[in-house]
């Protein structure tokens, strides 16, 4: 229960202690701890295990860069794998375990794969998973499922909720370390919109990690006051534990907000993270940089990290993985980690400076110049190391923790997330943002490659007082305090020569002569290198393994590392939970229920509701007496052919077009003209896709010359108004037109029947003439009714019948429907649902989306001669091909059986009576079939080759699915009023 390796000082509140628990075992830690700083505090160096090794490892940093201490956090429901322990905030109660093992992690039994690691080299799955063929599935692929991964799922659903929303700025600062106050403070004092982002719980970044001071106070005092400034601002807003994960087009960002994770649950009504869409007109980068290691023999041992981190484990949260320390460098860093252990009192067994004549010398500790680690003991922690001194000799050093400081890496992630490539900067040895960079980015401090306090602090300001002045705000940069400004010196090791395996990617197990051997077997580029070897492939994206990788490669090839050159970097730049992208979209919200206007009405009328997309619509409407839905139906397509029903047709899709071009636009988009439409009219229209099939029809109205309103079918409204936004904004950007889905804006309904009008003259005003002759069949045109509610009125029919279409507003929907109802007494008038609608259009022979599968032409709808050769249309050239137009096309036709008192199934197959029933012999299937109450029998449309010349001719109707047959007659596929009188009455 003691924290024998927890130091004075720190950030921690030490008037709290809270109890945890890790594979099993209690500790505890305090508020401020995170869990790896808890656990080493605890003297646990061990944390899990790699992926193909499974060797012992413990945290090599401090922060979301963390390769190897991921753990499983929680239990039950709420369980959650491959959490980096580093940024893992320590709450009381808190469960947590390694993963990655079969046993305890002490003992291992996969550890058994480091004894064969050679003949794990780099592309073994490659090389050994081929031969022979018949091991793959019954071997190979079992074993390497059951082989993949590193933590585990729980099977319970997750009781949590995760929300997103959007947010809006003058200008967005990505990273809250000196740079990113800097920029901050300058920015909000001008009164700009401001949003600080910071993935870490406390602001300040390495600010609270070192114990240089900024004037007269400390770097995290400085930070803190920084802050509550900030925070005091109506302007400014301050998130922590909020991950910047991706640069997007236009100035978008996406933000991944942690908003419970550090509870045990969420409060109640809280999600636990908030996905946010963050719209910046512009933005400064100020995400720091990240220190790299050096690799050498066996330099992944538990105790073994950065320096950074082992300075911030000190000086932050007051934990050390030991209490005898060494450290290596190859740059002034390591000598600032030391001389911050000695002041805590820590014991620094040397610095082993791989430069001989730039190493300081001092005598607080002793400095082993131009040494070098050469190998490390102890395997489930570090008990020493071996350091290679300049003539040659070696020396051991005992020794339970080891600070390893390469160099430090610009965090460029966000400025590669649209394509651009960073550039390399010599006198850092690094790599910095190229010119390339995301719409409206600055990038400032070190992540610029400006490494000093001062410089960052400077360059932040600067870079907000920029992108402000491009905004036209005047921004004066904020007063600065005194800060170090120490030069970078750095000569440049990447790795130390030697026998034995010497570790680049710690989470993949990637090794210096993994690398070699890309090199060997002619995987020289960094692409083929990364996906080769898996060096960076890790969920910390290579963040401390990348340089390495590439500067052994450079030595390979005999190139510098620009020119051996490097991978860029995509999103998320942190992993981000599923449950996140997903937001509330899971369970039942993952498709809402969307309800007709008329759905509170049909409800009381015990309607029975089918879902038809998302949209929950009225299948029948059963009345007393009746006990089969055949019966509802029947009553229901009879009654609006003998007089008038009703329906709600909301769901089909309607897209407002508007603008002097948009004629124009229609007749690109409809393969049939548009461009002469005549205000007051409407024209059915047939869509194609560029490869020449059908993709939707429906009608399109002229409501004005420069205003058309179009319908879709209810399935594809999405995917239409998709289409036009692509075709308004990439194929024709010039065009003066401008769309808008309208679909969930107007109640419609359908009223159909040969009381159609008589019904509408009752609640259409008298000032609107709807007569046949001032109104004919195919019209449309602004309305109002029941007394001055606008509305638009339709006369388009989908049954076949004298028909229209009129919509009101939405929030008028329901009342609509019931002064219809009540006008409609005097007529009978029914209200009818999917079901009789699907028997009329059948009846009429109109197609649907049986018809509209994604397979079929405007040749097999029977609607060839609509596509114009007039003019140029999406899909028209392509639906010219020789393979479309043959003259055994498939053709709509209808279908009835010769004995009326036999029936089919859609899905069969027509097969000629004295052939054999088998796919050779095929030609062509039913799409759509129905029992027709206006004809006593059943009826059906259907695709058949060379259809239309083969009316009258007897065929049988195989379904070899139910084993059934039947002959039928093909027929017209207008089953009811061929001639179309009806609709025009």
């Amino acid at each position: 229960m003691s924290q024998m390796n927890r130091i004075e000082g720190g950030l921690i509140d030490r008037g709290r202690t809270i109890g945890f628990r890790f594979d099993g075992r209690s500790y505890q830690g305090h508020p401020g701890d995170t869990l790896a700083s808890a656990l080493l505090a605890n003297g646990v160096r061990l944390m899990g295990r790699s992926f193909k090794y499974h060797r012992p490892r413990g945290p090599l940093t401090a922060g979301s860069e963390e390769p190897n201490a991921l753990v499983e956090l929680r239990t039950g429901a709420r369980q959650e794998p491959n959490t980096r322990a580093t940024v893992a905030e320590l709450f009381d109660g808190l469960d947590a375990r390694s993963q990655n093992r079969v046993g305890s992690l002490n003992f291992d039994l996969l550890a058994v794969n480091d004894l064969m690691s050679p003949f794990f080299a780099a592309g073994f799955y490659y090389k050994t998973f081929m031969w022979p063929k018949a091991f793959w599935e019954k071997l190979y692929e079992p074993m390497i499922r059951r082989a993949a991964g590193l933590g585990s799922l729980t099977a319970q659903p997750d009781p949590d909720v995760y929300d997103k929303g959007f947010l809006h700025c003058d200008l967005l600062v990505i990273g809250a370390g000196p740079a990113g106050l800097a920029a901050a403070l300058t920015a909000g004092r001008a009164g700009a919109d401001v949003i600080l982002a910071d993935e870490d719980f406390l602001a300040g970044g390495r600010l609270n990690a070192e114990t240089f001071a900024l004037g007269d106070m400390s770097g995290s005092a400085w930070a803190a006051q920084t802050v509550a400034e900030l925070a005091s601002l109506p302007n400014v807003r301050v998130m922590t534990r909020t991950t910047i994960l991706g640069a997007f087009d236009h100035g978008i960002y996406g933000a991944l907000e942690r908003v419970s994770d550090h509870l045990a649950e969420p409060a109640p009504g809280k999600p636990r993270q908030t996905l946010w869409r963050i719209y910046a007109k512009r933005s400064v980068l100020a995400a720091g940089a990240l220190e790299r290691p050096i690799a050498f023999r066996n330099n992944d041992r538990p105790g073994i990290m950065l320096g950074s981190a082992l300075r911030a484990y000190a000086n932050r949260w007051a934990a050390l993985p030991g209490k005898s320390v060494a450290i290596f460098t190859n740059n002034d860093d390591g000598h600032r980690t030391a001389t911050d252990l000695i002041a805590r009192g820590v014991n620094v067994a040397a610095v082993i400076d791989s430069r001989l004549s730039e190493a300081p010398r001092t005598n607080r500790y002793e400095v082993l110049a131009g040494g070098q680690v050469e190998d490390a003991s102890g395997r489930l922690g570090l008990s020493s190391i071996r350091v290679k001194l300049p003539g040659g000799a070696t020396r051991t050093l005992s020794c339970d923790a080891l600070g390893v400081s390469g160099g430090w890496n610009p965090n460029v992630h966000l400025t590669c997330h649209q394509r651009g490539l960073p550039v390399w900067n010599e006198a850092i040895a690094a790599f910095v943002p190229g010119q390339s960079l995301p719409q409206g980015m600055t990038v400032a401090g070190s992540a610029n490659g400006v490494f000093s306090t001062s410089g960052a602090l400077a360059s932040g300001a600067a870079a907000a007082a920029a992108a402000l002045g491009d905004l036209g705000l005047k921004a004066k940069a904020a007063e600065l305090p005194e800060a170090e400004d120490a030069p970078v010196r750095i000569t440049p090791l990447y790795h130390v020569p030697g026998k034995g395996r010497a570790w680049l990617d710690q989470q993949n197990d990637v090794t210096v002569k993994d690398v070699k051997l890309a090199h060997q077997e002619g995987y020289r580029s960094v692409e083929h290198l990364k996906r080769y070897t898996t060096l960076g492939m890790a969920t910390d994206q290579g963040k401390t393994a990348n340089i390495g990788g590439l500067a052994v490669m450079a030595e390979m090839t005999g190139k510098s590392i620009p020119d051996t050159g490097t991978t860029i970097f995509r999103p998320p730049y942190t992993p981000v939970a599923i449950g996140a992208f997903a937001g509330r979209s899971a369970g039942k919200d993952f498709r809402p229920v969307r309800q007709t206007p008329s759905h509170k009405w049909a409800a009381e009328q015990g309607a029975v509701f089918v879902e038809v997309g998302m949209w929950l619509r009225t299948q029948w409407l059963p009345r007393a007496g009746e006990t089969h839905w055949r019966q509802s139906v029947d009553r229901e397509a009879l009654a609006t052919r003998k007089s008038v029903g009703i329906c709600d047709v909301t769901t089909l899709g309607k897209i407002d077009v508007q603008g002097t071009d948009a004629a124009e636009f229609l007749n690109r988009i409809y393969a049939n003209p548009f461009a002469k439409l005549a205000v007051g009219k409407v024209r059915y229209g047939l869509m194609l896709r560029e490869d020449g099939m059908a993709m939707d029809d429906g009608t399109t109205a002229r409501l004005a010359e420069d205003h058309f309103v179009m319908t879709t079918t209810t399935a594809n409204a999405v995917g239409v108004y998709r289409h036009m936004e692509f075709c308004r904004q990439c194929l024709w950007p010039d065009m003066d037109v401008q769309i808008i889905s309208t679909t969930e804006a107007w109640a419609q309904f359908s009223v159909a029947g040969p009381n159609a009008r008589k019904l509408l003259q009752k609640i259409v005003d008298p000032a609107h003439d709807i007569s046949n002759e001032a109104f004919p069949y195919m019209g449309c045109g602004d309305i109002t009714v029941c007394g001055g509610l606008r509305a638009r009125l339709f006369r388009i029919s989908f049954s076949g019948e004298l028909a229209y279409e009129i919509a009101v507003p939405t929030r008028y929907g329901d009342a609509l429907i019931r002064r219809m109802v009540e006008e409609g007494k005097e007529f009978d008038a029914v209200v009818y649902g999917t079901e009789a609608l699907g028997v009329m259009r059948i009846e009429k022979g109109h197609a649907a989306g049986n018809e509209l599968n994604g397979t079929i032409t405007a040749l097999n709808l029977g609607m060839g001669g609509m596509v114009s050769k007039k003019k140029d249309s999406i899909g028209s050239t392509l639906s010219e091909r020789e393979g479309l137009n043959r003259d055994d096309a498939l053709n709509l036709v209808g279908f009835r059986p010769v004995n009326p008192q036999e029936s089919f199934a859609a899905g069969s197959h027509f097969i000629a009576k004295d052939a054999v029933a088998n796919a050779a012999n095929d030609q062509g299937y039913m799409t759509s079939v129905c029992y027709s109450p206006n004809l006593g029998h059943t009826i059906g449309l259907g695709f058949l080759k060379n259809g239309a010349a083969r009316k009258g001719e007897v065929l049988r109707a195989v379904n070899p699915v139910q084993n059934t047959e039947t002959l039928v007659e093909v027929v017209s596929a207008h089953f009811v009023d061929p001639e179309g009188e009806r609709l025009r009455a």
